[in-house]
């Protein structure tokens, strides 16, 4: 099943972001048996990095949790707030995405 993880950034984290980037994406892809989806979520002049959301196939709230727990960005403090939600694959286009 797919679960959401919607991440908001402490204010001022952008120094422990820059920090934690080369350790968060290897996390990433050594999760790249579950994660569906993933990106920074930016100001609207993509200039600053605001959040993060992941979609990740997993079989429980738990497994999603633990994805979120297991980030550095999450250990070292970045996010202030996680929201993970259950959802169901409506559409899948990932051609429209390309060039983004």
């Amino acid at each position: 099943m797919l679960w959401a993880i919607s991440c908001v950034d402490q204010p001022n984290t952008a120094a422990i972001r820059e920090k934690a980037l080369q350790p968060h994406r290897d996390y990433l892809k050594s999760q790249k048996g579950i994660l569906v989806l993933a990106g920074a979520t930016q100001t609207d002049d993509g200039k600053e990095a605001i959040g993060s959301l992941f979609v990740v196939n997993v079989n429980s709230r738990a497994e999603a949790k633990a994805f979120s727990d297991g980030d550095p960005f999450t250990q070292n403090g970045v996010f202030k707030s996680i929201t993970i939600t259950r959802m169901r694959k409506g559409q899948w286009n990932p051609e429209a995405a390309e060039g983004a």
